[in-house]
Parts: structure tokens; C-alpha cells; sequence
């Protein structure tokens, strides 16, 4: 595998992980990531990058099965509103590709908010740096190196009626 930033910081923080290359599709999102490597979706956990209503930027990890409640995920954090950044703003703040973010190794300083309900799941699958690349490690191996702070705002997703 190709050394990523995340991959240095796990790496320099001496997490035990294991990576994981599958073959990526545009907008197949955790869907195909959990399909390509037989987990479930669940243990898959997204990266979002999303801004309050004055444009500060924040990463939410979710479980892919799951959606954010961005007006909880507002109440909780105490702004007016939150949403989902523009790709390019994403990226820029993010300094990775999205479809490759991962919060490890961020380019700007982030506050990082995990749902809660990620804490209980034994091993979680998260992007590793670039797209069709994740990396496997404990929870608790994820808050010692982020400090995320935890919050309850998952939203389960509904699967279409075709099953898209």
C-alpha cells in the first residue's frame, strides 16, 4: 500500500491496524466498501466534513449505514445549523479526496464528533487516505489518537424501494 498521512499517523501513534484496498466506485459510499470487503455496513464508518452556519469546519464520523441528523448534530454542539461542506471546501479543509477522507491526518485542525454508538462496535473500518483503501482498528485505538467528541445524531438510512 501507498503511505498516506493517516497511514503516518497511525503509524507514529502505534496503532495496531490492518489495511484493506477494494475496488472503488464513484458514489458506492460504504455500500460497496463493506461489500467488497464482507463487513458490515455498520462497522464501516464515514467521514463527513460539514460547517456551521459561520462556515467553521467539523468532521462527523457515522456508521454507513446511518445518516446525520445535522439539526441534532446543531443542538448538540451549540450552533444555529449545520451542513454537509462543498466538495471542494471539504477537501481543501480536509487535505484529502473526497471518497478518500480520513480523519486521520487531516490537513486543518478539525473539532471531530463520533456518534456515540461507533464506541460499542469491536472493530471499525475507516478510510485510510485515499479512495478504495480503508483501515481497520479498535475504538479505543481511534480516541486516543482524535479525542472525538461524542454525540447522538445517527439517523438509520432507508434502502430504497429497487434496493439502490
Amino acid at each position: 500500500m501507498s503511505v498516506t498521512a493517516a497511514v503516518r499517523v497511525l503509524r507514529a501513534h502505534a496503532v495496531a491496524f490492518t489495511e484493506h484496498a477494494y475496488r472503488y466506485e464513484e458514489k458506492g459510499g460504504t455500500r460497496v466498501s463493506s461489500r467488497e470487503l464482507g463487513v458490515d455496513e455498520h462497522e464501516v464508518i464515514k467521514t463527513l466534513v460539514m460547517q456551521t452556519d459561520d462556515r467553521a469546519p467539523l468532521v462527523v464520523l457515522m456508521h454507513g449505514d446511518c445518516s446525520v441528523s445535522t439539526r441534532a448534530l446543531a443542538r448538540q454542539i451549540g450552533a444555529r445549523a449545520v451542513t454537509p461542506c462543498d466538495p471542494a471546501v471539504a477537501e481543501r479543509h480536509s487535505g484529502y479526496q473526497v471518497g478518500g477522507t480520513s480523519p486521520f491526518g487531516l490537513r486543518t485542525p478539525m473539532p471531530i464528533y463520533i456518534e456515540r454508538s461507533i464506541l460499542a462496535v469491536p472493530r471499525l473500518f475507516i478510510n485510510g487516505g485515499r479512495r478504495g483503501f480503508l483501515v481497520s482498528l479498535s475504538p479505543d485505538d481511534l480516541v486516543r489518537v482524535l479525542s472525538p467528541v461524542p454525540v447522538d445524531v445517527a439517523q438509520p438510512t432507508r434502502p430504497s424501494p429497487e434496493g439502490h
